[in-house]
């Protein structure tokens, strides 16, 4: 994009990236906010080492507890051997908890302890492992309001939230519609094997007057569609 607001989100990033700090990006869903949490990493001195996303809002949390910390054998039925979790497999890299809202509250409770502790225990073990990553967070729910109504914990919020970084609906920067359908565009003649030539001076202004209520992402499937 090139709009002001896409620019200086851009700037910001460059700058966080080079740094340890916990991130929380927030916007409505199909804005990109795992795209940023990835250029974020990319841009980072951990690039070289794994990027691991999560998203919160597929796996109840009987799962995601053994998915995040791993479990060792026989911590419950069906535990017939160790299981290697995913902070594990992050270890040296960046973790990115998608849509962080999601988290129950259980949960939440034993990530704020790896936030401040940087350690972890296994499903079943009482050894604690130490782990060295970055953590990003991204949600599409105001945060703020779900601390208000008691459904996420405020000293989470406030570990979570040390660098906010907020993306813009595509409808507040319409500048920015021209470009990403061009992307599209190319990308799709080539998936597709065909060769239009681009859009007409109609439905371009169509296009970029629609207010696209999913974002970026519904934009992508309506030029794959067309």
């Amino acid at each position: 994009g090139k709009s002001p607001a896409i620019r200086e989100l851009k700037s910001k990033m460059a700058l966080v990236a080079k740094t340890e700090s916990t991130v929380l990006i927030t916007g409505e869903s199909g804005t990109g906010k795992d795209l940023f949490a990835r250029i974020i990493h990319d841009l980072s001195p951990r690039a070289r080492n794994d990027f691991v996303p999560v998203d919160c809002s597929v796996l109840v949390e009987s799962l995601l507890e053994s998915e995040l910390f791993g479990h060792v054998k026989g911590a419950f039925t069906g535990a017939d051997g160790n299981k290697v979790g995913l902070f594990e497999i992050a270890n040296q890299g960046t973790f990115f908890f998608d849509e962080v809202s999601n988290l129950s509250y259980n949960i939440q409770c034993k990530l704020l302890r790896v936030i401040q502790e940087r350690e972890y225990r296994k499903v079943g073990s009482q050894q604690r492992q130490k782990l060295n990553i970055r953590i990003l967070c991204a949600s599409n729910r105001d945060l703020m309001k779900a601390v208000e109504k008691g459904t996420f914990r405020n000293d989470l919020y406030y570990r979570i939230n040390v660098v906010p970084l907020h993306i813009p609906p595509l409808r507040e920067r319409p500048e920015d519609i021209p470009l990403l359908l061009d992307y599209f565009h190319a990308k799709y003649n080539l998936i597709l094997g065909r060769e239009n030539k681009g859009f007409s001076d109609d439905a371009l202004a169509m296009l970029t007057t629609y207010p696209w209520p999913g974002n970026v992402r519904e934009l992508k499937h309506v030029t794959e569609q067309i």
